[in-house]
């Protein structure tokens, strides 16, 4: 399959996230409920790895990757437990576009740190979705 597709799935699932998440922390502690769907997705993942047979790569990881890896599985547990409260007070139809703010803030990372060059419809698209995200913040 090409990227896009999977990207595409990507986007499938995380409204989904947005909608199952919502009706899950309704009644609990929003730390809680992402410490729940964190345990299955540890699960979900290394069943798919040992199901592949890439445990075995383990061991030829460079510590410069580890390092990456384990600083964005901070940053995703910090993500994910703050969209958690975010859903638990807000309604997702105002938190999942101002979590997806994160599409312009990535793209201005990727200039920033990985010098990436980006096109004018790409520049577009940040201008089209920060206004979009503030029309979102600005209609409480």
């Amino acid at each position: 399959m090409q990227w896009y597709v999977y990207a595409l799935l990507s986007a499938i699932f995380a409204a989904a996230v947005a909608i199952l998440g919502k009706i899950g922390v309704a009644n609990i502690n929003s730390n809680l409920a992402t410490a729940i769907r964190t345990v299955v997705i540890v699960i979900f993942a290394w069943g798919i790895v040992f199901a592949q047979g890439t445990y075995k790569q383990i061991g030829n990881i460079p510590k410069h990757t580890i390092i990456f890896l384990i600083l964005s599985g901070i940053a995703t547990g910090l993500s994910w437990l703050f969209y958690f409260r975010a859903l638990q007070l807000g309604s997702a139809s105002q938190v999942a576009p101002i979590d997806k703010f994160s599409l312009v803030l990535t793209i201005i990372f990727a200039i920033l740190f990985l010098k990436e060059k980006i096109t004018v419809s790409v520049f577009a698209g940040v201008i089209c979705i920060t206004i979009g995200t503030l029309l979102v913040l600005l209609n409480k």
